[in-house]
């Protein structure tokens, strides 16, 4: 089944989905812009091919992200933007994707990601780097915190539709996962 959808049927323009990376993201992202028919901005896929960072982070092997080329690149968009950097641009509203730090490590170690890279973003996980960094720039009334662990995409795409339609209250602060530490 798919859902059509117009402007006047969605509560906010532009949605920063963020999370820790492996919390599902992108997956969730492509899957909201089909059913959704709105714009989905991959962030990272964007630095890289639009040079928007300012050189390597040799230690984490990862770009830099320059946030003012980027915020110049973005303008006026709408729709989603799909990052763990996504909360730190200019949206109506907030998405935090979260997962429990066991199940995060075991989706990075499937990525193959570095094993500094995986304790480096478990523990970020536990400590709700992402959600705080969010509810400081948005305030907890525009973050809206959906727990991945465990859940078909199908329901965390369910979940993000009914955060875009308006059909759901914000949560911040809902989802803990400090006893990971």
């Amino acid at each position: 089944m798919t859902d059509t959808a117009d402007d006047t049927d969605l509560a906010f323009d532009r949605v920063a989905l963020t999370g820790t990376p492996g919390t599902g993201k992108s997956t969730v992202a492509e899957q909201v812009g089909r059913r959704l028919d709105v714009p989905v901005h991959h962030l990272n896929d964007l630095i890289r091919e639009e040079g928007l960072h300012e050189g390597r982070d040799e230690e984490r092997g990862s770009l830099i992200a320059d946030f003012d080329a980027i915020d110049a690149y973005l303008d006026d968009w709408s729709g989603l933007l799909d990052s763990h950097l996504a909360h730190h641009f200019d949206a109506d509203a907030a998405v935090v994707l979260r997962c429990h730090p066991d199940e995060l490590e075991e989706r990075l170690r499937e990525r193959d990601e570095p094993e500094p890279t995986i304790a480096e973003n478990a523990e970020s996980e536990a400590l709700d780097i992402v959600l705080s960094e969010a509810v400081r720039a948005y305030g907890e009334g525009s973050v809206y915190e959906i727990d991945t662990t465990d859940r078909p995409v199908a329901a965390v795409v369910d979940d993000v539709v009914a955060v875009l339609r308006g059909e759901r209250e914000p949560s911040a602060g809902t989802v803990d996962f400090t006893g990971a530490l």
